[in-house]
């Protein structure tokens, strides 16, 4: 299942299997933007190899499926420290999948926002 193939990639921080996981045109993003971060596989992957270099690493608490989305809960640590100091580094992902393989990744600061764009949102990244 994809789910669980992401969870397991996602919580060993394997560049390797996310770039098998990945599509091609993969988009990554906070919602609010017009245009995502990253515009490609090639892009996200530098991106998480960047936050590995700087000590940032991702416990992933929770994983469900949506429809076509996968809802990744994660627990951001840095250095071995939770995150920005705060006692709750959580973050949300939203992963859509199209031909079996991630499209697009919309990071999210809660699981309710997360949720609600699993459940109805529209993508106007992949148009």
């Amino acid at each position: 299942m994809l789910a669980e193939r992401v969870r397991a990639t996602m919580e060993a921080g394997d560049l390797v299997a996310m770039a098998e996981l990945l599509a091609p045109d993969a988009r990554w993003g906070a919602p609010e933007q017009d245009v995502p971060t990253c515009r490609s596989a090639t892009e996200v992957l530098a991106w998480y190899a960047m936050a590995r270099e700087n000590g940032v690493r991702a416990h992933v608490f929770e994983v469900g499926v949506v429809g076509e989305r996968i809802v990744v809960g994660l627990r951001i640590i840095a250095d071995g420290a939770v995150a920005s100091g705060s006692p709750d580094a959580t973050r949300w992902q939203v992963l859509s999948v199209e031909d079996g393989r991630i499209g697009e990744i919309r990071g999210y600061d809660t699981r309710d926002d997360a949720t609600a764009f699993a459940t109805t949102g529209v993508s106007h990244w992949r148009s």
